[in-house]
C-alpha cells in the first residue's frame, strides 16, 4: 500500500470550521509542515475537502 506525503502550504485563516478540523484530523499543525499517511479512502477524502490548502506527494 502507497503513502501520501501531505504538507500544509496555506494557511487556515478565515477558512471555515470544517477545513480546519480536518486540516487538524490530518496532523498538520504550521505552515509547511507534512505528515505522512496511508493511501486509504478516508485520508484522500480528507485531502479534498482542504486540496486547495494543501500538496500531497506519493511515496
Amino acid at each position: 500500500m502507497s503513502e501520501l506525503k501531505i504538507t500544509l502550504k496555506r494557511s487556515v485563516i478565515g477558512r471555515p470550521q470544517n477545513q480546519r478540523d480536518t486540516v487538524k484530523a490530518l496532523g498538520l499543525k504550521k505552515l509547511h509542515s507534512s505528515v505522512v499517511k496511508p493511501s486509504n479512502d478516508a485520508i484522500k477524502g480528507m485531502i479534498n475537502t482542504v486540496s486547495h490548502l494543501v500538496d500531497v506527494e506519493e511515496i
